[in-house]
């Protein structure tokens, strides 16, 4: 009965990954008849000619790239203190960091508009990536503070004891046992970043990510195979970034174990 309950629940959430893929090839362009008539690639073709699907696209990998590198420097400095300092109000600041990602989106969104506003920052690419920001900083920081945490303090500690300042510690000492922390919630936040839809909307203003392109492309019926192609191609560049992320940490985690 347990086997049969997990493949339900496996069959109801990657069920409609499968029709999305299904339907992207169908030949027919408004209605969804199952199983399709024909199969075709004429779709794949018409979403390669359009330019606007190209702008979306490389305004989404641009504000995914951006946030995701200010995340790796934010999250891992925040990480550091978090894991190492003991301060008052250490667990209040932890919470804060955390807040964005435990939200609900609409209210992110909200807020990131209304101080925008009222800081008079026109929207543009960098409010979309001030935005994503927020939330893919809690990405590294959560992936960072574990590894810290597991990371003995005398390591570096013996490091400066034999003459090593703080920047050649942290270079061969430090990045090197938290290198696979950093890029597992790297891939996590750039994933999250490129299929993000709430705080951009909110923060985008007049511009057009791909997630924003494809909601904008379902109200017009002829067009539903080619949003069908494009959100097969955001599956694949969401689900390769979750897996490398997923690998990584289970080979820190086996490397973990086999230190002890």
């Amino acid at each position: 009965m347990l086997t049969g309950a997990a493949l339900c629940g496996l069959l109801f959430l990657h069920l409609p990954l499968a029709l999305i893929l299904l339907y992207a090839f169908t030949t027919e362009d408004r209605s969804y008849e199952f199983p399709p008539p024909d199969l075709t690639l004429r779709w794949f073709a018409v979403a390669w000619g359009r330019q606007d699907i190209w702008d979306a696209l490389g305004l989404s990998l641009r504000v995914a790239a951006a946030s995701t590198a200010i995340a790796l420097v934010l999250g891992s400095l925040a990480a550091a203190a978090m894991s190492r300092a003991r301060f008052f109000g250490r667990e209040a600041i932890s919470l804060l960091i955390i807040l964005p990602i435990a939200l609900p989106g609409i209210l992110t969104g909200i807020s990131l508009r209304s101080a925008f506003n009222l800081m008079g920052i026109p929207f543009s690419i960098w409010t979309l990536i001030l935005g994503h920001a927020t939330f893919c900083v809690v990405m590294v920081y959560n992936n960072a503070v574990a590894r810290f945490r597991r990371l003995s303090p005398s390591w570096a500690e013996a490091s400066m004891d034999l003459g090593a300042d703080g920047f050649t510690t942290f270079r061969y000492i430090v990045l090197p046992n938290i290198a696979t922390a950093l890029l597992a919630g790297g891939m996590l936040a750039f994933a999250l970043s490129f299929d993000e839809v709430i705080v951009t909307t909110f923060t985008a203003g007049q511009q057009s990510t791909l997630p924003i392109w494809m909601l904008t492309e379902l109200v017009r019926p002829r067009q539903r195979p080619v949003t069908n192609v494009v959100a097969v191609f955001v599956i694949a560049v969401t689900f390769l970034p979750l897996l490398l992320a997923h690998s990584l940490a289970r080979d820190a985690e086996g490397s973990g174990k086999r230190a002890r």
